[in-house]
């Protein structure tokens, strides 16, 4: 068996520093001056006539650009590390149309010169990578403006929309993961903030991403029509302007034109090709490292392209070198994964449990009940196991820390042990030695939850939410993303039981409060306030008359983290009455601005539920204290029913379910429907604060 202690170390909060950029008095960084300078450099080449060998370096400076952005995007793990990209995609864009233009106009001033009027590395375009025929540079141009604009623009334009739109549609659910995992302790609240931060980024990434492609579109119809704009408007200056025959004519404007075209096209057909892989790349890992990882890591695959291309290669007729040796390499490839996959791998084994049955039974062998308990199958072990990196202890360290926050006092410890009794994947939580709740958890697998609007299945095993209810399926890690992009919220095992475990804590935190944790309480305040502890307790009312009080106040999800302000007003209660439930009571009224303030927030004006006035008389009479007139229980189960549905659609229209009725019968019809409405929370009407209006949504009982 194993058991595990759990305890919070409170650290102090980290403080967080910000950078400004103000400059009074002073200039700016170059560093800030960089991108503007560039554009207006960039708007003053389309205006100013540049020299041959300043195009040389223009150009130059555009290809090395165009793939300094192709390898980064290669090697970027996430679209986030390059958040930066429908920017450079619109500054490349630009530079490739300023040098078309300056280009073109040194193309018509000075072809007649001869072929190297632009520079030499239109020159080289159009006379190496073409060998120097217009007819060639005509269709290579068109292919690679074909490839360009319909094949790697379309698609990369395709998956930036779609992804675009599944990003919005995912964020509701993306904003309650991370509201989740911070509920369990998870995360911290500057941890929180920064993965909110990223949710919205990745959203404005594919946006802009969307609308980016636009610009490459747009560039490449533009490369075509300055094409044929520099053909026809070469042939006619030379011709008429300068008297060249046409086939000079033809020679150096046409070669020109389709040199300066390839030369701002192949740059163009760079970048596509990096805006293609930042918005089709799957995952956090490199380009390079998923292909080596996926793509030839299962030896059948090899082998059975091995065996393909052998029977390719005895063909008559084929090449048989290529084929033979590119089967030799698939095939020794193949050998080796499959070699690599039957090595024997260390199994962990189980230590031997060992009884000495011949053992005398003394009193060691009664052990105390735990106060809090999490069992666990042998499967979840992993999760609150440091060295197999189980984070489930630190999230529940996480969960007392937020209880103790919440509710007001430190839960008891959290004692885990495996269960060989259990299922492997299942788990249960004890109070004080009896289950309230219980699961079954996957490690390495996520739950997605469904928040009720969602009608996309997903492939996996179909259960429910076990801290909720809600609508659940247990899937695959490689269909996390797709069930986030449909607004799933997916959250791992170790949430899955930490959440659960908050909510049970949450739900029966008045059982956890025991003298234990009142004594404790009572020290703690002692500490700021002792003159105030020690007129009260015992003076005044006894610890266990004020353990009871505190229980009624947790049993209605009222927190007791102003120990200080219900000790004040106790003592000015309890020297007239030392009934627990009338302490309670009039404890309530001294706490409404904090309960109305837990329920409704800054809301003035409360949505509230109400009784049919016939029915509320009914429930007066019979639930008065002292009266004769029991209720009859065909009228409490229509009310419990009622209330119930109120409740649900209450909080389906996204406001707290809270009934309103008169202070005699309040206690008492909490008690009644607790069961029936467990998320119904009952207030009199001198629990209204005076600060608050109210507004009757719906009436129960109006048709009873």
């Amino acid at each position: 068996m194993m058991a595990s202690n759990i305890s919070v170390q409170t650290q102090p909060p980290s403080q967080a520093s910000g950078m400004g950029l103000a400059f009074p008095g002073g200039l700016p960084p170059l560093r800030t001056l960089a991108v503007p300078t560039l554009i207006v450099m960039i708007l003053a080449m389309m205006l100013l006539p540049l020299p041959p060998i300043t195009l040389d370096l223009l150009f130059t400076f555009n290809i090395a650009l165009s793939l300094v952005v192709l390898m980064v995007a290669s090697y970027t793990r996430r679209t986030l590390d390059f958040a930066i990209f429908p920017s450079i995609l619109l500054v490349t864009t630009l530079l490739r149309l300023a040098l078309n233009v300056a280009s073109t106009r040194a193309v018509l001033l000075n072809g007649h010169t001869g072929t190297d009027a632009a520079g030499q590395v239109i020159e080289a375009f159009a006379h190496f990578l073409i060998g120097g025929s217009f007819a060639v540079g005509i269709i290579v141009f068109s292919i690679l403006t074909i490839i360009n604009f319909v094949v790697i623009t379309k698609g990369a334009g395709r998956i930036a929309e779609v992804s675009a739109r599944f990003a919005l549609d995912a964020m509701p659910g993306k904003q309650m993961a991370i509201d989740a995992d911070l509920a369990s302790g998870g995360l911290d609240e500057k941890e929180a903030r920064r993965r909110r931060l990223e949710v919205t980024q990745e959203a404005e990434f594919y946006g802009s991403m969307d609308g980016a492609s636009k610009f490459v579109r747009g560039d490449a119809i533009a490369g075509i029509l300055i094409l044929f704009i520099n053909m026809i408007g070469g042939l006619a200056i030379g011709m008429m302007q300068h008297g060249l025959p046409f086939e000079t004519a033809l020679n150096n404007y046409v070669l020109l034109a389709i040199g300066d075209g390839l030369v701002a096209q192949v740059p163009s057909l760079v970048v596509s090709v990096a805006a293609g892989l930042i918005v089709a790349r799957v995952g956090e890992e490199d380009i390079g490292h998923q292909i080596a990882h996926q793509l030839f890591s299962i030896p059948r695959a090899l082998g059975l392209t091995a065996a393909v291309m052998t029977l390719l290669g005895v063909i008559p007729g084929m090449p048989h070198l290529s084929f033979i040796s590119l089967a030799v390499v698939c095939g020794a490839g193949a050998w080796l994964l499959a070699r690599d996959a039957l090595k024997p791998k260390p199994v962990a084994e189980e230590p031997a449990r060992v009884v000495n049955a011949a053992a005398e039974a003394s009193w060691d062998d009664v052990q105390p009940v735990d106060a809090l308990s999490l069992e666990v199958g042998y499967r979840l072990i992993a999760l609150v196991d440091k060295t197999q990196s189980g984070d489930l202890l630190m999230r529940i360290k996480g969960v007392r820390k937020k209880f103790a926050g919440d509710v007001g006092f430190l839960p008891p410890a959290v004692h885990i042990r495996d269960n060989l009794e259990l299922r492997p994947s299942q788990y249960r939580v004890l109070l004080k030695g009896v289950m309230v709740g219980e699961g079954e958890a996957f490690p390495g697998m996520y739950l997605a939850i469904n928040p009720g609007h969602i009608k996309v299945p997903l492939e996996g095993s179909v259960t429910t939410d076990p801290a909720f209810g809600l609508q659940a399926v247990w899937i695959e890690a490689r269909v996390r993303e797709q069930a986030q992009m449909v607004g799933y919220t997916v959250v791992d095992a170790a949430t899955v039981i930490a959440t659960h475990l908050n909510h049970l804590m949450q739900a029966n935190a008045a059982v956890l409060l025991g003298r234990t944790e009142v004594e404790q309480l009572l020290e703690h305040v002692g500490k700021y306030a002792p003159k105030l502890v020690a007129d009260v307790v015992p003076k005044v009312i006894s610890l266990a008359v004020l353990q009871k009080v505190l229980r009624s106040l947790l049993e209605e999800a009222v927190h007791v983290r102003d120990l200080k302000g219900i000790l004040e007003m106790l003592a000015e209660h309890g020297a007239t009455t030392s009934d627990p439930a009338e302490l309670a009571r009039e404890l309530r009224v001294g706490l409404s601005p904090g309960i109305v303030q837990d329920l409704y927030g800054g809301v003035r004006e409360l949505g509230v539920l109400a009784i049919d006035p016939g029915l509320e008389q009914m429930l007066v009479q019979a639930l008065t204290p002292g009266s004769q007139a029991p209720l009859d229980p065909g009228i409490t189960e229509i009310l419990s029913k009622q209330a119930g549905d109120a409740a649900q659609r209450q909080e389906e229209a996204g406001l707290p379910a809270c009934l309103l009725v008169p202070d005699r019968i309040r206690a008492p019809l909490a008690r009644l429907l607790r069961r029936a409405a467990p998320r119904l929370r009952v207030l009199s009407h001198s629990e209204i604060p005076e600060t608050h209006s109210i507004r009757i949504n719906r009436v129960i009982g109006a048709q009873a």
